[in-house]
């Protein structure tokens, strides 16, 4: 197609029940939609139905578009990531075919800075807990160790868009906050930034808002679990990959941890029993960027980007920068 004109797009897979909100925006400005399958499909799946159907762009959710996926297309301009992270994309290939990679890094800033803090002060007040041996017939107000927050240090690793404001959250619930990230902003203002290992030592509490990638795959192993202060808390509201599982129930078995607020898991939706049986665990079904208001949100802008790029128009969160360019002069 032409860089102005109406294309067709690919729509991976979904988390939520209906394709309506995508199938409207695109409708609207003359471009069609074809769907797969609602839950994600293997990548060869993902690269038949690109072949098949021939895409201008593929919206994505958690499916993996893969290098023969982005090649299956000689129209594809665009695969535009329905989320923040990019891990399920091949974003190397998309780059090296001069397709562009979008993503929507604003929709769930105060949902997963919120999961984040909330699985926090259910470890604090031990609430998923206490609930559990309530409903199995145990009354036992002694039995819980309870930690009040001000008297706290928690530690959060990555400090984006997410990272800050969990931060400025615990702050606010009076907790001294440390944070570590490779890239840190030029004003951090009241947040103390730290070395990973020295983050590690002095946090009671550690929240990870890193990406995934192939340099931050098991950021938390065993060597870094080991720093951690006897009996503190882990939670993971970014990527199950960050943390090396088996460490992690290694920490939890010899109380290195006394608990772990789990959002996101290595292999997910398979969970370890010895995370499914561990008293001081929560764990939540990756649904730490969902609300009522996020989602419609994360769907109108993933959709809207896909209209401006196929219309011509600069993407607003382009991830690459394509090196192909096309006979019109823009991204392949």
């Amino acid at each position: 197609m032409s860089g102005n004109g109406p294309g067709t797009v690919l729509l991976t897979d979904r988390a939520w029940p209906d394709d309506t909100v995508e199938r409207a925006v695109l409708g609207a400005a003359g471009i069609a939609l074809v769907a797969g399958p609602p839950d994600p499909a293997p990548a060869s799946v993902i690269a038949a139905l690109a072949a098949r159907h021939q895409p201008d762009a593929i919206l994505t959710c958690w499916a993996q578009v893969s290098a023969t996926a982005i090649s299956a297309s000689p129209a594809l301009r665009l695969v535009a990531r329905m989320g923040v992270g990019l891990d399920n994309i091949n974003v190397a290939a998309a780059t090296g075919a001069g397709v562009l990679v979008t993503n929507v890094p604003d929709y769930c800033i105060e949902e997963v800075s919120d999961h984040a803090v909330a699985l926090v002060l259910a470890w604090a007040r031990g609430i998923a807990a206490a609930d559990r041996q309530v409903r199995a017939g145990r009354w036992d107000p002694a039995g819980p160790r309870l930690r009040r927050l001000s008297a706290l240090t928690c530690g959060v690793i990555g400090y984006g868009r997410i990272g800050r404001r969990t931060a400025a959250k615990i702050a606010a619930l009076g907790a001294r906050v440390v944070a570590h990230d490779p890239h840190p902003p030029a004003t951090v203002g009241e947040v103390e930034f730290t070395s990973l290992d020295e983050l590690l030592a002095r946090s009671d509490a550690v929240i990870v808002h890193a990406p995934l990638t192939p340099a931050t795959r098991h950021l938390l192993g065993a060597r870094e679990l080991a720093l951690l202060p006897p009996g503190s808390l882990l939670v993971n509201v970014s990527r199950g990959g960050l943390v090396d599982t088996a460490a992690l129930v290694g920490a939890l078995a010899s109380g290195q941890l006394s608990g772990a607020g789990l959002d996101v898991i290595e292999g997910e939706p398979d969970v370890p029993r010895e995370l499914l049986s561990h008293p001081g665990v929560v764990i939540t079904p990756h649904i730490a960027f969902s609300s009522d208001v996020s989602v419609l949100e994360l769907r109108h802008s993933a959709a809207e980007e896909v209209v401006r790029v196929l219309t011509g128009q600069p993407p607003r969160f382009p991830c690459n920068v394509p090196q192909a360019t096309a006979s019109n002069g823009g991204p392949r």
